[in-house]
């Protein structure tokens, strides 16, 4: 009787523990590739898995802060999904290497062209963003996922620290501390950076693909020399050894 109470009191605390814990167990998620630093570009992945065993995902909007707009938003393509990037006014322009920003980017929508995200897998959705604000530490993205069946989940509760997760908290960008010039690289001088290391690498693996060409050549012929004297060591051998036999 023991046994049984208590297998069926653990029972019970282990449903109420997934009760309470699940709202929060699979939500949407934004993560950076690398560090997002203040002041710098990042490439940030929103993770949406699909919490139904019924539908499935077909939709997802993410809402960029308005009290710390991007001037900068790029999505990647993702194959099976239609990307819609909604720009909207700034009440304050942004002033971005010198010039200045009237509008940015408010909302990214994909859209499945398919069945989208299936019941048991989870899907990625790449974007570079950048410049990221200096006076802050963090990043509220606020999200809507919608299923197949219609159902939408508002991922739009911000959460507040020092107190529990919210059972549908908003996405969170955590910014690390300023690169050692308190700024990020401009775009331009990744790109010119990129230019000079991919022409570099080209250089060298040409002067490469010389040095072993010569490299090939020059041991082909040692090797073909060192055949020969021991061809002709092996005959001399033999006929010496078939000497002695008749002697």
């Amino acid at each position: 009787m023991k046994a049984s109470r208590i297998a069926a009191a653990g029972a019970v605390a282990g449903f109420t523990v997934l009760a309470v814990s699940s709202p929060g167990f699979a939500h949407v998620s934004v993560q950076p590739e690398g560090e997002a630093a203040q002041g710098g570009y990042a490439v940030v992945g929103f993770k949406v898995p699909n919490e139904r065993d019924n539908a499935s995902t077909t939709k997802l909007e993410i809402t960029f802060p308005s009290d710390h707009p991007l001037a900068s938003v790029m999505p990647q393509p993702v194959e099976g999904w239609d990307i819609k990037v909604t720009k909207s006014r700034l009440a304050e322009p942004l002033e971005v290497h010198g010039k200045k920003i009237d509008e940015a980017v408010s909302k990214v929508t994909w859209t499945a062209k398919g069945d989208g995200i299936q019941p048991g897998f989870f899907q990625k959705f790449p974007v570079s963003v950048g410049t990221l604000p200096e006076d802050t530490d963090e990043l509220v993205f606020k999200a809507l996922q919608t299923y197949s069946n219609k159902e939408v989940v508002r991922w739009i509760e911000v959460p507040q620290e020092g107190q529990d997760e919210p059972d549908h908290p908003a996405p969170v960008l955590s910014l690390t501390a300023p690169a050692e010039d308190g700024h990020g690289h401009d775009a331009a001088d990744d790109d010119e950076a990129s230019d000079d290391a991919e022409k570099a690498s080209a250089e060298t693996s040409a002067a490469s693909g010389d040095d072993d060409s010569g490299g090939t050549d020059t041991t082909a012929r040692v090797l073909g020399v060192v055949g020969i004297v021991a061809g002709v060591a092996g005959i001399a051998y033999g006929v010496l050894a078939g000497r002695r036999r008749t002697a």
